[in-house]
């Protein structure tokens, strides 16, 4: 699994900058809880490879997909817990799954800096949580 500060990482796919050129559809892994975005390590070479390329020739935008044979895209993100398509609340509330089941293992073994990073993952998770609890509930009362 692809981790960051700890959280399963989320495959996806998105558009990234490199000097003045944007490349769509990049294979992407994203952490729900700090934000981080990295190209994924399976085409991390061939993106490197097609940026340095499409800059040097003054290219504004180019499509990864357009350059760069796929890789099995089920096979890219099979070390996700979760992917993009996956409603955001549950992917939420799988990741403060995982980190409560983490700070289990972490008072156990008496890591209190394991610990501490753990709850303020899941200070960050919960916060999230409750945005998309509260954007659910505001959109569930305008239909009705």
């Amino acid at each position: 699994m692809s981790y960051c500060c700890g959280a399963g990482m989320i495959g996806t796919k998105g558009t990234l900058r490199h000097i003045e050129t944007h490349i769509h559809n990049v294979p992407l892994l994203f952490c729900p809880v700090c934000h981080r975005i990295e190209v994924h390590y399976m085409v991390e070479s061939e993106y490197e490879i097609l940026a340095e390329y499409a800059h040097g020739d003054g290219a504004a935008e180019v499509d990864f997909q357009d350059y760069v044979e796929d890789k099995t895209e089920a096979g890219l993100y099979d070390n996700c817990i979760n992917s993009e398509a996956e409603e955001p609340l549950d992917v939420v509330n799988r990741q403060i799954d995982m980190a409560l089941d983490l700070l289990t293992v972490a008072k156990l073994l008496k890591d209190d800096e394991w610990e501490q990073q753990l709850k303020r993952r899941l200070t960050a998770l919960n916060e999230r949580r409750n945005k998309f609890q509260k954007k659910a509930f505001s959109a569930g009362q305008r239909r009705d």
